[in-house]
């Protein structure tokens, strides 16, 4: 009787070996065996959530590590999503954004990993991007940020490092959404067809999105915004605009009084009418330079999360919301 026993007991040993083999080769028959046919992947934060999606269709299962009204700079994982982890087809990432993302990636043992810093050309950005307005309390500003930004790819002297916020540029998201389209197809070349005609329809609305940006922010009466968050410098680069960030690259750093004295001096030089907040971060700091300075305030959503709060149910809703607050901010013709 026991001998009987033995022999399923082998036979599913067998199988777990074999099943292991096939993940390790990223196969997407080892996908099928765990989610019905469909390649798993792990999202890292929302920009990342959105690319699998698209780019995956029917033929992947998603899930995100940094849940909806999270802040995603300063996530934690949990004990569940480490270990749960290792257990991905495919991880998608983007390096530089969240620490401990990054360190938990390094011990999954997954070696299908895709990091989104990898698939375009990052820049260094600091607190003002796109003009010198010869203020010096900008650079007091920026060193005073430096600690805090050390943890977002800055250096251990504060030299502000690579930008991550790649994705608020639709050319460079694009970019972005062709590298992980060819990833897919790596990992599961069954379907590769389908992540490619996914992949082209995705650069398609994002090339369409530009075109928008680039009409709609052409004619403006200032270039000038300031905002929570430094998180639009590739979008200011891009359509030729000047952020000016009340924090650095962390959402959460405080500015100092030289900062706060510098943006009012450039609010009334360059006409700013606006100061804009974030949906996942305080929006005390802006609401008290508005106050201080007459302007008004407005939502510019550096879509890290979307929530009910969201001016858009995706990122493409999320980003026309943006151009319409910056259109009427900047005072667009």
């Amino acid at each position: 009787m026991n001998v009987r026993r033995l022999i399923p007991t082998a036979a599913v040993a067998s199988a777990t070996v074999l099943g292991l083999t096939a993940l390790s080769a990223c196969s997407s028959s080892s996908a099928a065996d765990k989610n019905d046919g469909k390649l798993n992947v792990t999202a890292s934060f929302y920009p990342m959530q959105y690319l699998a999606q698209e780019i995956g269709g029917d033929h992947v299962s998603v899930d995100t590590l940094t849940k909806p009204g999270v802040e995603p700079h300063d996530l934690e994982l949990s004990p569940r999503q480490t270990a749960t982890l290792g257990e991905s087809d495919v991880i998608l990432y983007l390096k530089g954004i969240q620490p401990a993302v990054d360190d938990a990636i390094g011990q999954s043992g997954v070696k299908n990993t895709v990091d989104a810093a990898t698939l375009t050309k990052l820049e260094k950005h600091g607190t003002g991007v796109g003009h010198d307005h010869g203020h010096e309390g900008e650079k007091h500003a920026e060193d005073e940020h430096g600690h805090e930004e050390d943890e977002h790819g800055h250096d251990e002297e504060g030299e502000a490092g690579a930008d991550p916020h790649i994705w608020l540029d639709p050319v460079k998201y694009a970019e972005v959404a062709e590298g992980v389209g060819k990833a897919l197809e790596k990992a599961d070349p069954d379907h590769a067809a389908a992540y490619k005609k996914n992949t082209k329809a995705l650069v398609e609305k994002l090339d369409a999105l530009n075109t928008k940006f680039e009409g709609g922010l052409k004619d403006t009466k200032t270039k000038t915004f300031i905002t929570t968050h430094s998180a639009f410098g590739y979008l200011a680069e891009r359509y030729g605009l000047d952020q000016e960030g009340i924090s650095g690259i962390d959402p959460e750093s405080d500015p100092s009084p030289a900062r706060i004295k510098e943006l009012q001096d450039i609010a009334e030089e360059d006409k700013v009418s606006t100061v804009f907040f974030e949906t996942l971060a305080s929006d005390k700091t802006a609401k008290t330079l508005a106050n201080d300075a007459g302007l008004k305030t407005d939502v510019l959503d550096p879509l890290e999360g979307i929530t009910d709060k969201s001016k858009g149910d995706d990122y493409i809703g999320v980003m026309e919301s943006n151009l319409a607050a910056l259109q009427k901010a900047l005072g667009a013709k």
